[in-house]
């Protein structure tokens, strides 16, 4: 009998076996690493020992720092306003109705003051610094003190209900920017034409201007401390006004003038839209 051969053989066995069970206890390692804890879990059900317990899975919001690397800065707070948001402006579904008054006048009778006054968001404004170049057009007897004017526009808003709002338009006065007018009037339900009493022939442009557009509207006169002081009737006979169109007292700065001073416009628009 050849025992050589025979421990030849028993030993390739022996290799063989040994190599299956490595093969083995590889592809349980794997398993388990594959499968997180549940190689351990059924290791520990096939020799009766207690089942590891699995920690809960990090919050998928929870932020991963790098080892050594400084934590992440907490998200800043959002924006504080003084602007109450109301529920319907908070709807995407529906739009409010706007509507739109304009403010024309003369160089520095006020209109950027009475939008100012009445608007219930900080007002924009277009005032640019005077310089010497408009010395010899924009006249500062009256208002010696006044050191910027208005270039383009001035607009504020006024939420009037739920589904309305009205949207204030402040023309330029001087008549280099005349030519902006047709595009601020368009779409207006009527205008105020401010007036200084001082300078009455400052806004005989603006009222053409009403009166050849159809456009309803009323005369404000902004009476400004030290001036004298006219009755509507005085005014309305040295402007030539007509009898069905309001002329108001008021003052640019007192948001109830200002309120008094719309309604009479509104009522006035009213009053000549045909039933």
């Amino acid at each position: 009998m050849d025992f050589a051969g025979s421990d030849t053989a028993t030993t390739t066995d022996d290799a063989t076996t040994a190599a299956e069970r490595g093969t083995t206890a590889e592809g349980t390692t794997a398993e388990g690493t594959a499968t997180g804890d549940g190689g351990a879990a059924r290791a520990a059900t096939a020799t009766g020992a207690p089942a590891p317990t699995v920690p809960p899975a990090r919050a998928a919001a929870e932020p991963v720092t790098a080892p050594g690397a400084a934590p992440r800065p907490a998200a800043p707070p959002p924006p504080v306003t003084d602007e109450v948001v109301r529920d319907w402006q908070r709807d995407t579904t529906r739009a409010p109705i706007a509507t739109k008054i304009v403010v024309a006048g003369g160089f520095g009778v006020g209109k950027t003051t009475l939008v100012g006054s009445v608007s219930e968001i900080e007002p924009l404004t277009t005032e640019a610094v005077m310089t010497e170049a408009s010395e010899d057009t924009d006249d500062l007897a009256a208002t010696p003190e006044k050191t910027t004017t208005t270039v383009a526009m001035d607009f504020g808003r006024i939420t009037l209900d739920a589904d309305l709002v009205l949207y204030l338009f402040g023309t330029p006065g001087q008549q280099r920017f005349w030519f902006m007018w047709d595009d601020l009037v368009r779409g207006a339900i009527g205008a105020v034409v401010m007036a200084d009493t001082r300078r009455l022939e400052d806004c005989f442009p603006a009222l053409d201007y009403f009166e050849s557009c159809g456009i309803p509207y009323v005369v404000a006169v902004n009476h400004f401390e030290g001036t004298e002081r006219f009755e509507a009737v005085d005014v309305r006979d040295a402007l030539s006004v007509p009898d069905h169109v309001p002329v108001v007292i008021m003052d640019a700065r007192e948001r109830p003038s200002v309120v008094s001073t719309l309604l009479a416009l509104v009522g006035h628009a009213v009053d000549l839209t045909p039933a």
